[in-house]
């Protein structure tokens, strides 16, 4: 098995409007969160959080910096087609037209393997 990190991406104007929901509208989303995380089962490796506060590093500084990744799960899967038919149909991508999802396979290190 294969383990594929998902970054939800959404513009800044949907991380506002969510810090601005109403408790029920709150409850709502996280609701839908759970069932797709009870959906997936032991394909969810770790259901994430919210992401934010990004810095970027470079060799001469740390700066604030804007990002569009709002957040993280951690599946595994045992091939890339079927790590994206979990995340199919997203309700994270129903929020706005401009939400996105990115998938991206953890990579072995065969000098690190024991």
């Amino acid at each position: 098995m294969n383990r594929y990190v998902v970054l939800y991406l959404a513009p800044l104007s949907v991380a506002e409007r969510f810090a601005q929901v109403a408790p029920a509208e709150a409850a709502k989303g996280m609701q839908l969160w759970v069932d797709w995380s009870t959906r997936l089962g032991p394909a969810l490796l770790d259901p994430g959080k919210p992401l934010g506060n990004a810095r970027r590093i470079t060799r001469t500084e740390t700066t604030e910096t804007p990002s569009e990744v709002i957040g993280m799960s951690i599946l595994q899967a045992t091939s890339m087609d079927e790590a994206l038919k979990l995340v199919d149909n997203h309700h994270h991508l129903h929020w706005a037209d401009e939400c996105e999802i990115v998938v991206l396979e953890e990579q072995p290190l065969p000098e690190l393997q024991s």
